[in-house]
């Protein structure tokens, strides 16, 4: 075997393939071909082209990226993809959810957006935190939203959010009771 024939054999590939992941995203599936760490962040944002959710520090710190999982606000560059199968993702995207709709109108009503980078992860913020506190008092609010605000806009999200709770309420009344008020106004717990 001379000098040159060791670089034209062939030499095992140390490629591998991406596993794929299954995501209930919106209430919709999605399949992703990316590395088992990818922050659920990058996911959303590059693998499913739903950009409303935003970076802001990649630490966990700022809020910017905050989605719901299950119901609960989660900071999405903290979870990686591996971590989020079997769960159920909402975005700010989503369009079928009463209590995150609320919050947008409530939003509008009260201007609160300044700039609006960080205003997706506060509005996941808020309706995770009426789900669960459906009066909530200055000090939940103040407690529940530690997204952070560079225009400080937080007197007005205080007042979003409080009026959304009042939406909420109504919306709720206004369905009676039944199956119908539980599909409009669905828990943490609804896919």
């Amino acid at each position: 075997m001379g000098r040159h024939d060791a670089l034209a054999a062939p030499s095992r590939s140390t490629h591998r393939a991406m596993p794929r992941y299954s995501l209930t995203v919106n209430g919709k599936q999605h399949s992703v071909d990316v590395d088992a760490d990818t922050p659920l962040l990058w996911v959303l944002r590059d693998s499913l082209s739903m950009t409303g959710t935003k970076y802001g520090c990649g630490a966990g710190q700022c809020g910017a990226c905050t989605v719901q999982v299950n119901g609960s606000a989660v900071r999405s560059c903290q979870l990686p993809v591996a971590s989020a199968v079997s769960l159920r993702i909402a975005t700010i995207e989503s369009a079928d959810d009463a209590v995150l709709q609320a919050c947008r109108n409530a939003w509008l009503e009260e201007d609160v957006a300044q700039c609006g980078y960080c205003q997706a992860g506060v509005l996941m913020t808020s309706a995770a935190l009426l789900r669960t506190t459906p009066s909530p008092s200055d000090a939940q609010i103040d407690t529940a939203i530690t997204n952070l605000c560079r225009c400080g806009t937080y007197p007005r999200i205080r007042r979003a959010i409080k009026r959304a709770a009042t939406l909420v309420r109504a919306n709720k009344a206004g369905a009676g009771s039944g199956p119908e008020s539980d599909a409009e106004l669905p828990s943490g717990d609804a896919a």
